[in-house]
């Protein structure tokens, strides 16, 4: 959950005694949801699909616009088609994190296959810590299952919810309870640090395309358009030399997921600065073009502008 020192410095954190009633009565319907069986979560969700897509119709406009600008050579139609699947995976993955609360670990291994394990095993058999690289792409919340496969200690590095402590509590349990431990972005640093110095080999796990401030000092292309990257993750591999692998997720079939762990840097400490992003962000460009309508399309990822004085890196 969100530390008290947080809640403190931003006011957006705090939650009023009648959101946090309302914040938990929906709390307790989603705990409900999660265990039923699975035929009846995804008629929620294609119930849910309607609704967002004929009626709410869910930020049809941001969606639209962002897929014209990273696929200029489709046609309208093409561009309908993907948002509707879209749409439709969107609702799957918001209730397969639901369905996540409740599930077993010998249930979720008929779901969500791993693939690659023995790659960071053998790096924590020499004593390295590894930083592994996803994105909003697919079930990635489902990455969190990896843990009882690999030997070093999970680190989910996170956003907290601003004012819904009750939600924050709700995905903490989902993404701990196989053995992972969530770590507020703004700690991460110092907290790999501290399992580090312990003699503790860690997985630093980052779904490392969420949108920095403006003012960020790497930007790039990204599907056609300028767009800014959180330095972090390069950073805290080059520190430590501790390898880069990339987190490929799959979807096999509804419901189903396969996760490829691709080693993306060996030796950090080698490479010429920012190469360690632009391997990331190529590496997601090719596989959003491949099957696209599984991106998060709805977020306002290219909201800013790249400031003066910033160089695009290439």
């Amino acid at each position: 959950m969100a530390d008290k020192k947080l809640i403190e410095k931003d006011r957006r954190f705090h939650e009023s005694f009648l959101k946090k009633v309302g914040n938990g009565i929906i709390v307790f319907i989603l705990k409900i949801i999660s265990i039923l069986p699975f035929w009846i979560v995804f008629g929620i969700s294609d119930f849910l699909y309607v609704i967002i897509k004929y009626l709410v119709r869910y930020r049809k406009q941001v969606i639209t616009e962002n897929l014209q600008h990273a696929f200029p050579e489709k046609a309208d139609d093409e561009i309908t088609k993907i948002r509707n699947k879209f749409y439709r995976h969107f609702c799957d993955l918001w209730l397969e994190t639901v369905k996540m609360h409740s599930m077993s670990y010998e249930n979720m291994q008929k779901h969500m296959v791993l693939i690659g394990a023995e790659k960071l095993n053998k790096y924590y058999d020499q004593g390295r810590s590894v930083v592994i690289l996803t994105f909003h792409y697919n079930n990635w919340e489902w990455c969190t299952a990896m843990q009882p496969e690999v030997k070093q200690q999970g680190l989910i590095v996170y956003n907290p919810i601003r004012g819904n402590h009750a939600m924050e509590k709700f995905l903490t349990h989902s993404r701990e309870k196989w053995g992972a431990k969530c770590v507020p972005l703004h700690r991460s640093g110092r907290e790999i640090v501290k399992y580090n110095l312990q003699g503790k080999a860690t997985l630093a796990v980052l779904a490392a395309d969420q949108t920095p401030p403006a003012n960020a000092q790497f930007w790039t292309t990204f599907l056609n358009r300028e767009a800014p990257f959180f330095s972090g993750p390069e950073k805290i591999a080059i520190r430590g030399n501790q390898p880069v692998v990339f987190a490929h997720t799959r979807k096999l079939k509804r419901g189903t997921y396969s996760v490829e762990l691709i080693e993306l840097v060996a030796e950090p400490k080698d490479v010429d600065p920012n190469e360690i992003l632009l391997r990331y962000v190529r590496k997601i460009e090719e596989i959003i073009r491949e099957e696209p309508a599984y991106y998060l399309w709805s977020h306002r990822r290219w909201k800013h502008t790249r400031p003066e004085g910033i160089d695009l890196t290439t």
